[in-house]
């Protein structure tokens, strides 16, 4: 029997070279302009949030303070289809830094914060972390006194940041198809009378800093998506390519 193909990914990668701050988002020959435009007070301060903040960290600039780490987010969006299969598109360059704190000067934290200057916490050019070519996008959240460590506040935080990149996102979905960077296809396979391969992999789900979401609306996206806690910890089964498209959002 022949091998038959379940199910195809196509990832589109447009490389930033620029990031600036502007009235509007935008996402015009390697420049992406940014706005707060999503932060407005009526949308964003909340009974947990207190203020948000939005700075451009260029590449290499890393000698500065930083709130308490709590995500690194690549900017990704669904163009056709699900997590998993159709196309995707991804800016490469650029990625989103969460940070929080609360109003009393309290660090966002579990069992420990990440809080310093930044060259000494954040590893670069590893999996999941930018490299040290890339523009940061650093998205600090101040929630109310007392609420660092509150599952729902940090949830309200996360959610806060999603709406954000949802806005570049959007803009992302109608670049011209024929002007990435890249382009990469990746396909689910059925080998018959061949060995089956399954790998496992542990994640974390005990806390409101030790948490992932499942199988988001967008690539390594928050709505849509279930928390680990929330389905009580048990296994979950993903293709290879839900799996390579996003589909699990590791909040720690």
């Amino acid at each position: 029997m022949e091998e038959k193909v379940l199910r195809r990914l196509v990832i589109k990668t447009y490389h930033i070279e620029e990031v600036k701050l502007g009235d509007k988002v935008l996402i015009d020959n390697k420049s992406l302009q940014i706005s707060m435009g999503k932060f407005d007070k009526n949308l964003t301060i909340t009974k947990l949030i207190q203020k948000i903040e939005v700075d451009i960290i260029p590449p290499k600039d890393h000698d500065r303070w930083t709130n308490s780490i709590m995500d690194i987010i690549p900017i990704s969006t669904k163009v056709l289809g699900n997590l998993g299969e159709g196309i995707t598109h991804t800016l490469t360059g650029v990625c989103v830094m969460l940070t929080g704190i609360d109003e009393a000067g309290n660090q966002v934290a579990e069992f420990g914060s990440s809080e310093g200057i930044l060259k000494e916490k954040l590893f670069l050019n590893r999996a999941g972390t930018p490299t040290d070519k890339d523009f940061i996008i650093s998205v600090n959240v101040t929630l109310k006194e007392g609420q660092g460590t509150n599952r729902a506040a940090i949830l309200e935080a996360h959610q806060a940041c999603d709406l954000f990149i949802q806005e570049i996102r959007d803009k992302l979905k109608n670049v011209d198809a024929r002007g990435y960077t890249e382009k990469h296809e990746f396909f689910d396979k059925i080998r018959p009378n061949k060995k089956r391969v399954a790998i496992v992999k542990q994640i974390a789900g005990q806390g409101a800093m030790y948490d992932n979401r499942i199988l988001p609306q967008e690539p390594s996206g928050f709505a849509g998506g279930r928390s680990i806690i929330d389905l009580g910890n048990v296994p979950i089964m993903l293709t290879p390519n839900e799996y390579r498209d996003g589909a699990l959002r590791a909040m720690t």
